[in-house]
């Protein structure tokens, strides 16, 4: 069995952030950098897979040398090799363009088995992995927070809205997205960090056009949110004008009543 898992780097959630000069992004000279949370769980839930079924996993990532961090520790933990889609100009790409150069880095592979997290740390879209699971061709399931293969069919748990989930039956190959908390992650070990060391991290390049081929959409400005206080005084002391006053705001205005 053959899984890859697509894994990407954004900036570390505790990080101060300021937006950049170009107000197209944040400022990230003075970042450190992790692996997108669900992106991990993802990765997690492979290697639980290999343990019991065998098989091989593989990483990918996109993005510029500094991404190698989340590859190495991705094959410390266990994965067995990775593949580096290598750019500078690859970082902010839209959710269509970045599937479509995921999707040509990993066509070749013929997994069994794509996992990604449900939606990046970053940027949110939440669109990706399901991009990418339509240029590949695959069946995909979305938001799934357990899996159980058998080895014959594949069955996995999604979370829905209003606290319901959903048992669906799947088949092999397909791809997956993952939520947060599907799993306990597990820490590199020693051993794992040792042995990455001789783990083939192999690099891509991708199309020269590969960063504005098809993108349908376009960030125009990033900023911060804005602060406001307003203050109302009703009734002029008077409490019960005041309260028919505020029950009138909530209603007519609020809408919460």
């Amino acid at each position: 069995m053959k899984i890859v898992v697509l894994m990407k780097q954004v900036p570390n959630r505790d990080a101060i952030l300021r937006v950049n000069r170009e107000e197209k992004w944040i400022e990230e000279g003075d970042l450190s950098f992790e692996v997108s949370e669900s992106d991990g769980y993802a990765l997690e839930e492979a290697l639980r897979l290999k343990e019991k079924k065998g098989g091989e996993v593989v990483v990918c990532s996109l993005g510029p040398q500094r991404v190698k961090s989340v590859i190495k520790d991705a094959l410390a933990r266990g994965a067995d090799r990775a593949i580096h889609i290598l750019g500078d100009n690859l970082e902010h790409v839209g959710p269509f363009a970045t599937a479509k150069i995921l999707a040509e880095a990993i066509r070749e592979e013929q997994a069994d088995l794509v996992l990604t997290g449900l939606q990046s740390d970053d940027y949110g879209y939440g669109q990706t992995g399901v991009i990418a699971a339509e240029l590949l061709g695959l069946p995909h399931a979305t938001i799934v927070i357990e899996v159980d293969y058998s080895g014959e069919q594949l069955r996995v748990k999604r979370e829905l809205e209003s606290g319901w989930y959903q048992w669906y039956t799947m088949r092999t190959p397909c791809l997956l997205t993952i939520q947060s908390g599907i799993s306990q992650i597990r820490y590199a070990t020693l051993k794992g960090i040792m042995a990455a060391k001789k783990k083939e991290i192999r690099e891509v390049q991708p199309a020269a056009d590969a960063a504005a081929a098809g993108e349908f959409q376009t960030v125009t400005r990033i900023y911060l949110p804005l602060k406001q206080k307003q203050t109302q005084f009703l009734g002029d002391g008077d409490a019960k004008r005041g309260a028919a006053q505020l029950a009138e705001k909530l209603r007519n205005e609020a809408r919460v009543i």
